[in-house]
C-alpha cells in the first residue's frame, strides 16, 4: 500500500504494488468515495475528478485482492483471555463489494476447514493480543479457497460490535450483544456458560436491501462503497432455498424459466462459463453481446446473439421492454459500455428484472432458482430452526 498527495504519487505506487488497486480518501466511512482501479487511465481520472486531493487530503492506496472470498467473524473475548467465536459468516459477493452490501450465509457454505481452522485461530491470538473485553468483528479475505494451497489474509479487526451481530444472534439464538455488555461488566464466558461455538444445523443467508427504485437515475451497480439502507434474511435448511428466500425478502422475485441476457467485462467473460452452464441445465434461454457470447461458444455453450444498443434494432433495450429477458447477468467494461451497461441496469430495474452485477451472485441466483425449480418454499418460525439447534 501507499500515501498519494498527487497523481504522479498514485501513478508510482500503483506502478509500485501492481494493478488492481483500491483507491481511497483517507478518511471514509461507509466506503465513501472508494473505488477499485485497473489502470493509468482509470487512476488519472479518479485523481482528478472523482476527488479532492491535497497534502492535507491524502488518497490511500491498496493491492486489490481479485476474486477473493470474503469472510466476516464475529466473535466475543472477556478479561481472562477467553475468546469465542458467535459466527463465521461466508460472503456471497467476492471482495471489493462493500460489505454492507454483499449477501452472506452462516455458517459458511463452500471454504474448506483447513481455512476455517485458520480463521478461528487467528480470531483468538488477534482478540487475546488486542486484550479485548467484549464483542469484536474480523474480516478476512480467502484467495484461491479451493486450490491446493489458499492464501488467508486479514482485512481489518475492529473491537466493537458490528452490523453482523443482529444476524449471527437471529441465527444462532445467542443474544451476543447482551453478552458482550455483561461481560463489560465483570461477568465472564464462563459465568455466562457461553464456551464454545454455536454451528446452526440451518443455514441463514442475509441480503442488503437496495434502494434504487427509489431513486430515478442511480445505478445499481455494487462496488466498495456502500448503497444499501437495510438489510433481511432468509432460513432454510439448504442454501439455495435460503438464498431464494432472502432474495424475496429484498424484494427480488427470481424467475424459474424464461431468458437470461449475458455480456460481461473482459476479465469476467471466462468465469461466467459455468454459471451459465448451470442457467442452461436449469433449461433458460441465454442471449449474450457479441464478446460474451464468442467466449461461451468457444466452451460449446449454445448462447444466441443479441445487439447492443448502438448495433442497431432489435436490441436489448427493446428486449427488456418486451419483456423477452427475465433475468440480466452484467459486469461493466469501458467508458461507452459502462454507459450503455448503466441504462440497461436502469431501464431493467423500471421492468423489474432481477439484475445481478457478480459473479458469485450468479452462482448463488442459479442455487436459489435450482432450488424453487425442486420444491416449493415452506415457512416456519425462527424459533423452530433454533430449537431443533438447541
Amino acid at each position: 500500500n501507499g500515501i498519494a498527495r498527487s497523481y504522479q504519487d498514485a501513478l508510482a505506487i500503483a506502478s509500485r504494488i501492481g494493478y488492481p488497486v483500491v483507491v481511497r480518501p483517507s478518511y471514509v466511512l461507509g466506503g465513501r468515495a472508494m473505488e477499485i482501479v485497473y489502470s493509468d487511465t482509470e487512476l488519472e481520472r479518479y485523481m482528478t475528478f472523482a476527488v479532492q486531493v491535497e497534502p492535507e487530503h491524502p488518497i490511500l492506496i491498496d493491492k486489490f485482492l481479485e476474486n477473493a472470498i470474503e469472510v466476516d467473524v464475529d466473535a466475543i473475548a472477556d478479561s481472562t483471555g477467553k475468546v469465542v467465536i458467535g459466527g463465521i459468516m461466508e460472503h456471497i459477493e467476492q471482495a471489493g463489494i462493500h460489505s454492507g452490501d454483499s449477501a452472506c450465509s452462516l455458517p459458511a457454505i463452500s471454504l474448506p476447514s483447513s481455512v476455517l481452522n485458520k480463521i478461528r485461530t487467528w480470531t483468538v491470538q488477534l482478540a487475546q493480543r488486542l486484550q479485548v473485553v467484549g464483542l469484536m468483528n474480523i474480516q478476512f479475505a480467502v484467495v484461491g479457497a479451493h486450490s491446493y494451497n489458499p492464501q488467508v489474509y486479514i482485512l481489518e479487526a475492529n473491537p466493537r460490535a458490528s452490523r453482523t451481530v443482529p444476524f449471527v444472534s437471529k441465527t444462532t439464538g445467542i443474544p451476543l450483544a447482551k453478552m458482550a455488555s455483561l461481560i463489560m461488566s465483570g461477568e465472564t464466558l464462563e459465568s455466562l456458560n457461553f464456551t464454545q461455538e454455536p454451528i446452526p444445523n440451518h443455514i441463514a443467508v442475509k441480503e442488503a436491501v437496495l434502494p434504487f427504485n427509489k431513486f430515478p437515475g442511480t445505478d445499481t451497480i455494487l462496488g466498495p462503497e456502500m448503497r444499501s439502507t437495510g438489510e433481511v434474511m432468509g432460513v432454510d435448511s439448504d442454501f439455495g432455498k435460503a438464498f431464494a428466500k432472502a432474495e424475496l425478502g429484498a424484494g427480488e422475485i427470481l424467475p424459474r424459466q424464461g431468458t437470461v441476457f449475458v455480456s460481461m467485462s473482459d476479465r469476467d467473460k471466462t468465469l461466467v462459463v459455468p454459471v451459465v452452464k448451470d442457467f442452461i441445465d436449469l433449461g433458460f434461454k441465454v442471449v449474450a453481446t457479441d464478446g460474451t457470447r464468442r467466449v461461451l461458444k468457444e466452451h460449446g455453450l449454445d448462447v444466441e446473439l443479441i445487439l447492443k444498443l448502438h448495433e442497431g434494432r432489435p436490441n436489448v433495450l427493446d428486449a427488456i421492454k418486451n419483456q423477452q429477458i427475465q433475468l440480466i447477468i452484467n459486469t461493466p467494461s469501458g467508458e461507452e459500455a459502462q454507459t450503455d451497461a448503466r441504462l440497461i441496469r436502469r431501464t431493467a430495474l423500471g421492468y423489474k428484472i432481477p439484475i445481478i452485477t457478480t459473479i458469485a451472485g450468479a452462482k448463488a441466483t442459479a442455487a436459489a432458482i435450482r432450488s424453487l425449480q425442486a420444491t416449493s418454499l415452506e415457512v416456519k418460525a425462527i424459533q423452530d430452526y433454533i430449537g431443533a439447534h438447541n
